[in-house]
């Protein structure tokens, strides 16, 4: 699980610091830390949707981030995978080709 020292500051907070604290306050300040769900499953559950949606700027960050709150790489890759089944082939062709990187540059 991340906490609030290892977050990295909020790369639009220069052009958008309310933008930014809603994010670092509402968001991963309040949603991410909701009892009815763990990290890790919000995880598993934003990746998917970020994977449905297409949203490749985003994938980095929380695929790294489900890394971190003890998601598994094969975990990843299975979820990628059904998703292609559910979402489409290109959009999970993508979200491995960002995996990749992503486990590359955290030895994963």
């Amino acid at each position: 699980m991340i906490d609030k020292a290892s977050t990295p500051r909020n790369p639009f907070a220069d052009i958008a610091p309310a933008l930014a604290d809603y994010t670092d306050k509402v968001l991963f300040g309040d949603v991410w830390k909701r009892s009815q769900l763990s990290p890790r499953d919000r995880s598993l559950v934003t990746v998917s949707c970020l994977v449905a949606l297409y949203r490749v700027n985003e994938m980095p960050f929380h695929l790294k981030r489900a890394l971190e709150n003890g998601v598994t790489r094969d975990e990843l890759i299975e979820v990628i995978t059904h998703m292609a089944f559910y979402a489409g082939w290109p959009v999970a062709s993508t979200a491995l080709q960002i995996a990749r990187r992503v486990f590359e540059d955290s030895g994963a």
